[in-house]
């Protein structure tokens, strides 16, 4: 699998602090590995779009869409609480 990130998605993680760009760097990694691995708890955000959603920490989240053979990572944001 590939990881292919959006325009969007560069300037949202341009815009995040250095820890929060290195704990998305480590969770990419990590679905890179295994999409089911434990601290991304990575689940469907949007059926109909096939949107992910996975954890960076505790107050972060980045969202993807699984295409051919990459994961395309679409934004990260403020966990919504």
């Amino acid at each position: 699998m590939k990881l292919l990130r959006t325009p969007h998605f560069e300037r949202n993680y341009a815009k995040a602090s250095q820890q929060v760009q290195r704990a998305f760097d480590k969770q990419s990694l990590l679905l890179l590995q295994n999409l089911h691995h434990p601290s991304l708890r990575a689940k469907k955000y949007d059926e109909s779009r096939g949107l992910w959603q996975a954890r960076v920490n505790k107050d972060w989240r980045f969202y993807f869409l699984i295409q051919n053979d990459g994961y395309l990572i679409v934004n990260i944001i403020p966990h919504p609480k």
